[in-house]
């Protein structure tokens, strides 16, 4: 058991957090704090903290009225992976999306970040759909859970 506290996104220091994490790892989709405002209103923002500690964050994107698919992604800076926090964070997140109503979980990860990649795999996900983002050289990966 770890002291890993994982907080849904509230207030402005909450949000600059997330933003950080996300842009660490998501360097060429880069957020402003107007967009992150902007995703905590339509999906469900949380940050994970090891103490006083950042360590990650996470989004998970409801079902709509026209699918029970949900994306829930999960994400750990670099210095804190390794040590069960992504799964805490899946876990917490997978909850949610069920508790929406979702009967399929999807994720996407940036193909550079092979750590994200291993995760998903070693959780069952399986690769649906790469692309490109305009202006992008590195594709997104949608993964799906088997």
């Amino acid at each position: 058991m770890t002291d890993l506290r994982i907080a849904p996104v509230d207030g402005d220091a909450m949000l600059q957090d997330w933003r950080y994490v996300h842009n660490a790892i998501i360097p060429t989709t880069a957020l402003s704090l107007d967009e992150v405002r902007e995703r905590v209103r339509r999906n469900r923002l949380a940050v994970a903290y090891l103490g006083d500690v950042l360590v990650g964050c996470s989004t998970v994107r409801p079902p709509t009225n026209d699918a029970s698919v949900a994306t829930v992604i999960a994400r750990v800076l670099p210095a804190h992976r390794r040590q069960g926090f992504g799964g805490d964070l899946f876990a917490q997140g997978l909850a949610q999306a069920r508790k929406l109503g979702a009967d399929l979980i999807e994720t996407v990860v940036l193909a550079s970040n092979l750590d994200g990649l291993r995760f998903a795999h070693a959780h069952g996900f399986v690769e649906v759909d790469r692309y490109l983002l305009p202006g992008d050289n590195v594709p997104f990966i949608d993964l799906r859970l088997a």
